[in-house]
């Protein structure tokens, strides 16, 4: 008997189910959230170059990379900083607890001041870095790249401290460039001018408060500012409005990581493996093996890690050192392996750029020790440039130098220019 080839009709039940599954699998290869500023920055965002930034859906360019990096260096440049990790931190207690998980002394930081600091494991290996704000003799703010809520949980017990994280409901931006303060000081921020470098205060917006702190990750004149999130689209709309006669521009990432390098500085997990990601040991580093050996401070009481890092320096264990290079030509050395004599692989360019500013090819790299620190001849770094699509093996000759590779006198001017 000859069968019908008349297909049966499928159910609605089946369709919804197979939308169902659909859907579900678009939702994993979706980046989930949005910040409170995300309706302005999908509005810009021309170039939809998107990354994930914990979980956050983050530009890498909103229009074009090249003008994002100028913008930052000749105007104003503002960049949503809303998926960084913030921690509020209260108590009686709350500076003996931060002083006893953090390198720096924190008795040292007064209200209304901010300071950068790296909290280590017991065995003196770097966990991350960030920064510290102290809002009030009881209450600070803790920032960071990475989450840490279990261990700064764990870390707790015993001091009358509270700990919470804030990441959704705090809103950031940092506003970078020269025209930054103008910006701000047009936008109605009276007094901001009195913030020097690392000082915070509130100002008054939206019938409640921003808080502003002369900081950022550019090296340049600029703010940090900090609000509620469901007053984010408001302070938005009036720096935007504020700064239309000075040339206010949103960025994305991939500027701002140009502008952190000028300044010499570092990125977790980029320029350094953090100790709770690191599978193999010898990817661990302590704060002297990545240029934060200067927040150490030994007067302060006992601190975790204290005992591995003065065993290291004592014993001369420690066995990396993490350098600025200037390397000949004007091809980048992103990811090169650096050699001493071009032969024996010393290390590692973990970021590298030509830079328009200080108009040198430059790089961050980590180097086994002794070289980098009492070894600094012959070294090289191995470059691959495509070439009418073929790779062409470069050796270029890298010279180490000091960081950072700029200095911008605006940056602390006292008080910030007009420009």
């Amino acid at each position: 008997m000859a069968q019908s080839t008349r297909k049966k009709p499928v159910s609605k039940t089946v369709n919804a189910a197979v939308s169902a599954r659909i859907a579900a699998q678009d939702h994993f290869r979706t980046l989930r959230l949005g910040t409170p500023f995300q309706p302005r920055i999908d509005a810009l965002a021309k170039t939809q170059d998107w990354y994930n930034w914990a979980g956050y859906r983050a530009p890498h360019s909103l229009w074009d990379e090249e003008l994002e990096y100028f913008a930052i260096r000749s105007q104003a440049a503002l960049f949503d900083i809303s998926p960084m990790t913030k921690y509020r931190i209260e108590g009686p207690d709350a500076e003996a607890f931060l002083d006893r998980v953090t390198l720096r002394d924190v008795t040292k930081l007064k209200p209304g001041r901010v300071h950068y600091t790296a909290w280590c494991d017991d065995e003196g290996f770097v966990l991350d870095d960030g920064t510290l704000f102290r809002l009030s003799p009881t209450r600070f703010r803790l920032c960071s790249q990475e989450r840490h809520l279990p261990w700064l949980l764990d870390s707790a017990i015993g001091f009358d401290v509270t700990v919470e994280e804030e990441t959704e409901a705090v809103a950031g931006l940092a506003l970078q460039g020269p025209t930054s303060f103008a910006v701000l000081r047009d936008a109605g921020f009276a007094s901001v001018e009195r913030l020097k470098i690392f000082d915070l205060a509130d100002f008054p917006h939206d019938g409640g408060t921003v808080g502003i702190s002369r900081t950022g990750f550019t090296g340049d004149l600029g703010y940090e500012l900090f609000v509620s999130a469901d007053r984010a689209l408001s302070l938005w709309d009036r720096l935007m409005a504020a700064g239309q006669l000075r040339g206010i521009r949103a960025i994305g990432y991939t500027a701002l990581n140009r502008a952190r390098l000028e300044a010499g500085l570092i990125v977790a997990n980029a320029d350094f493996t953090t100790a709770e990601h690191a599978i193999r040991a010898d990817r661990l580093r302590m704060p002297d093996e990545i240029g934060l050996g200067f927040m150490i401070d030994l007067e302060k009481s006992h601190f975790n890690g204290r005992r591995a890092i003065l065993d290291a320096r004592a014993k001369r264990k420690l066995r990396h050192v993490l350098v600025g290079l200037e390397i000949e030509g004007n091809i980048p050395a992103e990811h090169a392996i650096v050699y001493h004599k071009k032969s024996q692989e010393v290390g590692l360019v973990s970021a590298a750029m030509w830079s328009p500013m200080a108009k040198r090819n430059i790089a961050i790299a980590s180097l086994a020790r002794p070289y980098g620190d009492t070894m600094v001849d012959d070294l090289w770094v191995e470059i691959y440039a495509m070439r009418e699509l073929q790779y062409q093996k470069l050796m270029k000759r890298a010279k180490v130098v000091a960081r950072p590779f700029i200095k911008l006198d605006r940056r602390t001017a006292n008080p910030p220019a007009d420009f």
